[in-house]
């Protein structure tokens, strides 16, 4: 099973390159990740969770019961935000900062085009939870964390836990 990097891995912040070849490797990564983000109770993970710098990412919204199935699962390459509106704040976590979770502000509805696996040109609308997820995991791609977006005051919260949690 693929390992989930966690912060301060500085690989989290490096930009995530587009994806190029749409082959059996690439099927291959996806399908891990998938494992991945549902042994670790994850709505969505980023190639470069899996110390892997490419421009891919799943997104699955559990149902009214929490549960994920397959056939709502996105995957996601090479996304691009074309527009955006509204605000929502949402609590988020991230499996990259474990057991964390805090309030960020985000679009509460994008349109979103991106390829599929396959590398066919896919675009949709995202509202709130899955706009949120969106725009949560296309920061990664672009070396943001959820983290980066919080106030001073609770970013050194955030930190002296961090601190207090290693015992630096």
């Amino acid at each position: 099973m693929l390992e989930v990097i966690t912060y301060p891995n500085p690989l989290l912040r490096q930009i995530s390159k587009p994806v190029e070849i749409f082959d059996k490797e690439l099927h291959t990564l996806l399908d891990g990740m998938y494992d991945v983000m549902l042994a670790k109770n994850g709505v969505g993970i980023s190639a470069i969770q899996v110390a892997k710098p490419i421009r891919a990412l799943l997104i699955c919204i559990p149902d009214e019961d929490g549960n994920q199935h397959k056939e709502d699962l996105l995957e996601v390459i090479n996304p691009e935000i074309i527009e955006k509106e509204g605000k929502i704040l949402f609590s988020e976590g991230c499996l990259s900062v474990p057991e964390f979770y805090e309030e960020v502000k985000r679009y509460s509805k994008i349109k979103v085009i991106y390829q599929n696996r396959f590398g066919e040109k896919c675009e949709m609308v995202a509202q709130d939870y899955l706009a949120v997820a969106f725009q949560h995991e296309i920061d990664h791609l672009n070396g943001v964390l959820f983290i980066d977006k919080l106030s001073i005051i609770k970013r050194k919260k955030f930190e002296k836990g961090l601190k207090q949690k290693h015992k630096f």
